[in-house]
């Protein structure tokens, strides 16, 4: 055993040798840590009460170590547990997967329209939608001003089936194989989603009519699925009007379009209908309502049960009381197989509108024996159990019970009763599922399990969720392990980690079959935790079970070395590679290339990946400019968009990325030169490269370039994050007015989110020198007009700016400011207040204070001594004995509290 130990020692040596090596790995000895944030405050415990924390700070960067830590050392066993495993392979399999994109179109973008049409008119020479060109042709530059003219001259010239030449063999060969493809099945442009969105667009801009007028000519027949997507055009604007009257203009032409379907005998469904009748329900036309149903009901009479949902909908929206009595006496007749629907869709309104007396009687009315098959079972289970209707709900389940129906279907709504059971904590949901179960001796099915696991991993019960899993397995035997990646995305999410072991054990315990994606989530949960050896055991249990490609377990080992710093482990994960004869693959060479510490290495990646035949990605682009960038070789990273073999839909990515390294590595005035260029050629920047580019501008009066930037961002996250950072700089440059804007804007979008930026706010006011009160008693003044509430945080960063402006008559506002609030005064708040009150020379008024402080604490003590050594004069000095006990107490408390 020990002589197979030593030789898989030397091969990973020797493979690592001949591997390219960053040429910082020459050192091997652990750098020293830098001093911790709690260490420092002990060393000048006069500023330590000054700075609270505020967990939404960004710490400092890590810095590399060469090293291997006890936390991510691998042992030799594993390794050769590792060796063995790959050696033996049951099968051999391809290294890697084909490399898919996929590239979202921005809706905002001025020339989204223009890429669109493109889009869908390079459908006539490509294959079906979702097969793209590997290497599309050249096309010069437009001036924006003729795009239109040139498109229009594009598509009426163009025959709209043939194909143009090219010169390109593998291009030749790709639209061969697209063809051959085409002969299987018929493949339809009016089924692309991108043509749908084509439409949209068209309508946005041009108007319904016109669109149809536009493809018609086009030879382009519209049918059900264009006429819904220009319907709901009209209905989104009709949703954004303010008033009822500026709305009625696009129903009435929303109205034209619903004729025109009517007329060419095209299919009128609910899923269109549905949400336009929802929407008169809402804003209360009731004459709009009668128009548009009549024409819903003429043109579709199938379509006339469902309709009365929407209308008994209408009559208890509007409370007509009369008018309700009159529909439910009605269902008396309604007995009959034919009429039977609408006495359902009744049922169904009562039930999602809480009237329970109604939903009681009707349920007294009707025969249960047709409610249990109803197509709507499932929403009247849900309602049962937010009405808490326990009986009816019984008498339902067994009518399905006698008459034999499927266990799974009983599963599944005795889940849907029990999930909405109101004011109900998770545990009791399952306890019930499980009751219901035992009762009518029905086996849960899993996906009713799935959906329990679902709820329980919502409510953050990732040990309960473990629990319902291990009973699903035990009452199915083909349970998909699928059912486990709720489970393992909410540790993540949750940062429960170390639940990652338990849940594996489990998966063991039960015989599932992983697949590589299972793996992949595992072992990235472990490398998290820096449980490396975990993570090597799951990597050997996927090599031994020879049943699928394992680059993406190695790679995902290899990126959490790199981001430990550990660069001598991540070349020990691709000497293993080697070993086990896995091919690394694009994925790895972007991590590679991204952690290169000098340029020779870069190349020799290079040379090597075009070597192996590694197709190159636009994540291997990137790691070059991100290589290149934090190299200082600012002229080479430049150089990397203007490759030709790039293709254009990567294009756009690639010079973002090139964007964002400028401006995080200090050369902010490329980055913006390199902006304004992709902004006149057309293209937008990717949003995390927008957001560091305002995070990185730090000149003053480029308010308006932050503003413009901001706009830059269409999705509300990242709209968010921008803004708060723009407000950031505000503060940071005394732009009052703008700051207060901002301040609003943000609460308009998440009002919630807004106080973690509010946080921040007064946490950049205490640490920019000056210290400018005055600015911060103002935003506190309209945060309060704003109506949001102030926080401790906040209060005692302002209090803590006090301290450090020697000012103790801001200091006294800022004390009131806590009672307002109904925030008590605690231990740190006097302790700052103290400091604020003794630096500025108050000190009748310190000593004052100072004996409403309890002094149990040692730490209390200590930072009481240590404010009259800073602000007193240089002649006093504490006792002996109190300055090396408390000095003592409270080093060795900082010393547990850092090692505990």
């Amino acid at each position: 055993m020990w002589k197979r130990l030593l030789e898989t020692t030397k091969q990973a040596a020797t493979a690592a040798a001949t591997a390219p090596k960053p040429s910082s790995l020459a050192s091997a000895a652990p750098k020293p840590t830098a001093p911790t944030a709690a260490a420092s405050k002990c060393a000048n415990p006069a500023a330590a009460a000054a700075a609270p924390k505020l967990s939404t700070l960004k710490g400092p960067s890590s810095i590399r170590r060469a090293a291997v830590t006890p936390a991510t050392a691998v042992s030799q066993a594993s390794l050769l547990r590792l060796k063995q495993a790959a050696a033996s392979k049951k099968t051999t399999l391809p290294s890697s997967l084909p490399y898919v994109h996929a590239h979202a179109e921005d809706d905002d973008d001025p020339h989204a329209l223009t890429k669109a049409l493109m889009s869908v008119l390079d459908v006539r020479c490509s294959a079906p939608d979702g097969m793209e060109e590997t290497k599309p042709s050249e096309v010069p530059a437009e001036d924006p001003e003729d795009v239109g003219e040139v498109i229009g001259n594009k598509i009426l010239d163009m025959e709209w089936f043939v194909a143009p030449a090219s010169r390109d063999p593998m291009m030749h060969w790709r639209r061969e194989m697209a063809r051959e493809k085409k002969k299987q099945y018929i493949f339809k442009n009016t089924e692309s989603r991108r043509f749908t969105k084509l439409m949209r667009m068209c309508a946005d801009k041009l108007g319904a009519e016109s669109t149809l007028e536009f493809f018609g000519k086009l030879g382009r027949e519209s049918g059900v699925k264009e006429f819904n997507a220009l319907i709901r055009v009209y209905l989104d604007k009709a949703k954004a009007c303010r008033d009822i009257d500026s709305a009625v203009e696009h129903i009435y032409r929303a109205y034209r379009l619903f004729e025109t379907m009517r007329d060419r005998g095209l299919n009128i469904e609910e899923d269109i209908y549905g949400p336009f009748l929802m929407y008169l329900v809402d804003v209360g036309m009731s004459e709009e309502f009668e128009m548009f149903s009549t024409l819903f009901k003429d043109a579709n009479p199938q379509s006339y049960a469902r309709i009365a949902y929407y209308e008994m909908l209408r009559c208890i929206r509007v409370k007509d009381e009369e008018k309700i009595q009159e529909l439910c006496c009605s269902v008396e007749n309604y007995n009959e197989e034919a009429h039977y629907d609408i006495a359902e869709s009744y049922m169904l309104a009562f039930a999602e509108s809480g009237r329970k007396r109604d939903l009681i009687g009707l349920l007294e009315l009707l025969d249960l024996t047709k409610v249990s098959g109803s197509k709507y079972i499932s929403d009247i289970f849900k309602s049962l159990g937010r009405l808490e209707l326990e009986n009816y709900a019984e008498k339902l389940l067994q009518e399905m019970r006698s008459k034999e129906s499927d266990d799974g279907n009983i599963s599944s709504l005795i889940f849907h009763y029990a999930a909405n059971i109101p004011n109900i904590e998770v545990e009791d949901v399952v306890e019930s599922f499980h009751k219901w179960h035992d009762k009518f001796e029905v086996v849960p099915s899993i996906a009713a399990y799935g959906k329990i696991v679902s709820i329980c991993c919502n409510s953050s019960k990732i040990t309960l969720a473990l629990d319902v899993a291990d009973c699903m397995c035990k009452s199915n035997s083909n349970v998909p392990v699928e059912s486990f990646h709720p489970i393992i995305q909410a540790c993540e999410q949750r940062c429960e980690l170390h639940m990652v072991r338990p849940i594996y054990d489990l998966i063991r315990q039960h015989k599932l079959k992983l697949k590589s994606e299972t793996y992949k989530s595992m072992i990235s949960l472990f490398v998290k935790m820096k449980d490396f050896e975990g993570a090597y055991s799951i990597l050997t249990d996927a090599e031994e079970s020879g049943e699928i490609s394992t680059i993406s377990l190695y790679n995902a080992v290899m990126l959490g070395y790199f981001k430990e710093k550990n660069h001598n482990a991540a070349q020990m994960v691709m000497a293993q590679m080697q070993i086990a004869g896995v091919k690394p693959d694009s994925e790895t060479f972007s991590y590679l290339i991204s952690n290169c510490e000098s340029e020779e290495d870069i190349s020799k990646y290079h040379d090597q990946l075009r070597k192996d035949g590694i197709q190159m990605t636009k994540h291997i682009y990137m790691a070059f400019v991100n290589a290149y960038s934090r190299l200082g070789n600012f002229d080479r990273a430049k150089e990397v968009p203007l490759d030709k073999e790039i293709p254009r839909k990567h294009l756009n990515e690639i010079e973002s990325a090139l964007v964002g390294a400028l401006a995080s590595n200090g050369q902010i005035l490329d980055a913006l030169s390199m902006y304004d260029k992709m902004k006149q050629s057309g293209r937008c920047l990717e949003p995390k490269a927008t957001i560091s580019l305002i995070e990185h501008i730090r000149t003053e009066g480029e308010l308006d370039r932050m503003y413009q930037l901001l706009e830059e961002l269409n999705d509300s996250h990242s709209w968010f994050e921008g803004c708060s950072r723009v407000l950031l700089y505000c503060v940071q440059h005394n732009y009052l007015d703008a700051a207060i804007e901002l301040l609003k804007w943000l609460k308009e979008k998440d009002e919630m989110s807004t106080y973690m930026v509010v946080d921040q706010v007064f946490g950049q006011i205490w640490e920019t020198e000056p210290v400018n009160l005055d600015l911060g008693l103002k935003l506190l003044h309209a945060v309060k007009e704003l109506g949001l509430h102030v926080s401790r945080t906040s209060l005692d960063f302002l209090l803590s700016a006090c301290v450090k402006a020697k000012d103790s008559r801001y200091a006294q506002e800022i004390w009131t400011e806590y009672e307002l609030a109904g925030l008590p005064q605690n231990v740190l708040t006097s302790l700052r207040m103290y400091q604020a009150l003794f630096s500025s020379g108050k000190r009748k008024a310190a000593k004052k204070l100072l004996i409403k402080i309890p002094k149990e604490d040692d730490h209390v003590r200590y930072i009481i001594d240590s404010c009259r050594m800073t602000y007193y004069n240089e002649d006093f000095k504490p006792s002996v004995t109190v300055r090396s006990s408390s000095e003592k107490r409270a080093s060795s408390k900082h010393i547990s509290i850092k090692n505990g």
